[in-house]
């Protein structure tokens, strides 16, 4: 597989001449890019994604492979669905490809600009952040999203996925560099770590200047590793514990229907709800009941409160470390509230600042949700399951940020750039 050399084991020097190697080389990469036009990196993502399409069935043979190592690995029912790519999921990845290419070029887009006093044009124009590493867990669908979102801005990048998925990775890379060199384009633009070493990890996240941002993506524990380990800037959400309020004055079928859809609808992913919180108001007039009816019929297991228990027979007595739990499984959390503030302050002691929902007829307390909890995801009368780069009209997106500077939210190709100042004179000078 083409993308980068495998490494040896013959010690620390070869580790980071392997870095040094990758980092140069998309460097090198990034600053022929930079010269294309938007048009031209349109174009190379519209092959990239006729060419995954006619590579499927290759490509479903790498993810059987994976998966059948995957099962000697001991993973999870959440972490092998993540990991499976069957024709439908790769269809869904060209599409997001094709979705990306055909989106505004972010590159050169003026932000801002004014004439100042002395004359001078000052404009904030978008530029590329640079060199991209991407670190990430399980999901070999991502690979194109990543590849293809760096494109489109502008910037290079340094793929590292898990080794449950190396196979499934290397050959969807290896499809998209033939198509950059296919194209005229430098196929380095691309490049896959093809190394399970740890140590290859640790030493690019040491690359400043050479590396410009790392975007982990995965489980809290690898996210938590990469930003204690890192000297260069990472972009992050540690996990998705993710909320439905459940307001006393609303739609009883759309609450049902939400909780279920947010729960249920794909339990392994990041924005999939984990806690309910219902109003006492609407308890007493039996939606909690309903809820715990409907939510059971999934297969759902249900951990609640005294509230909750005494409504769902089957419901389990939730633990302390229960609310702050990114389950990603059929498992939820429910709380009865007894009035908005106090569904407030749950969100904000247990919750994780990704996504969380209201579901309210009352458009004072809807505003009031809006304002006052601090996510980076904020929903009234709708699933938590839209908090999705493609759902947002982005057509993929690179991560899901729940900091508060540079990005926040999901991230497309606007969000893998940042701004230069460009001033233009007659001449002037500054006295």
């Amino acid at each position: 597989m083409s993308g980068s050399a495998v490494l040896d084991r013959s010690g620390q020097e070869s580790v980071l001449e392997h870095c040094t190697g990758l980092a140069d080389r998309a460097n090198a990469a990034q600053r022929r890019l930079s010269l294309t036009s938007g048009s031209e990196r349109a174009q190379a993502l519209g092959r990239v994604a006729d060419r995954l399409l006619t590579n499927s069935d290759t490509i479903q043979e790498a993810n059987q492979a994976d998966l059948s190592s995957a099962a000697d690995m001991g993973l999870s029912e959440a972490m092998l669905e993540r990991l499976t790519l069957d024709r439908q999921r790769i269809k869904v990845m060209a599409d997001s490809v094709r979705q990306i290419a055909d989106q505004t070029d972010p590159i050169g887009h003026v932000m801002a600009g004014r004439v100042l006093q002395s004359g001078i044009r000052l404009s904030k124009v978008r530029v590329p952040i640079g060199v991209v590493l991407f670190i990430f867990e399980s999901r070999p669908n991502v690979t194109s999203d990543a590849a293809a979102l760096c494109i489109k801005s502008g910037n290079a990048v340094i793929l590292r996925g898990g080794k449950e998925a190396i196979r499934s990775n290397a050959i969807t890379t290896t499809v998209i560099r033939e198509v950059l060199a296919d194209v005229g384009l430098d196929p380095n633009v691309v490049q896959l770590v093809q190394t399970t070493e740890r140590a290859v990890v640790a030493e690019l996240l040491k690359m400043e200047g050479r590396i410009h941002l790392c975007i982990p993506r995965g489980g809290e524990s690898l996210i938590r590793t990469v930003s204690e380990q890192a000297r260069i800037p990472v972009i992050k959400h540690y996990a998705g514990n993710c909320h439905v309020y459940v307001d006393g004055k609303c739609d009883d079928q759309m609450a049902v229907d939400i909780c279920v859809n947010a729960k249920t609808q794909r339990p392994s992913v990041c924005n999939a709800a984990e806690s309910l919180l219902i109003h006492q108001d609407a308890v007493q007039r039996g939606l909690l009941n309903r809820i715990c009816d409907a939510l059971g019929q999934k297969g759902v297991e249900i951990r609640g409160d005294a509230a909750t228990r005494s409504v769902c027979a089957k419901a389990r007595a939730a633990k302390e470390d229960d609310w702050s739990q990114e389950y990603l499984d059929l498992i939820v959390t429910i709380r009865v509230v007894d009035n908005f503030e106090e569904a407030l302050e749950h969100i904000s002691r247990y919750g994780s600042q990704h996504t969380d929902a209201i579901v309210t007829n009352d458009v004072h307390v809807a505003d009031q949700f809006v304002m006052q909890v601090d996510s980076a995801n904020v929903f009234v009368n709708c699933s938590t399951r839209f908090s999705d780069g493609g759902e947002y009209g982005l057509g993929a997106e690179i991560g899901i940020s729940t900091d508060k500077f540079h990005a926040r939210g999901p991230m497309g190709a606007a969000d893998l750039t940042t701004y230069k100042w460009v001033a233009r004179g007659d001449g002037q000078v500054r006295t």
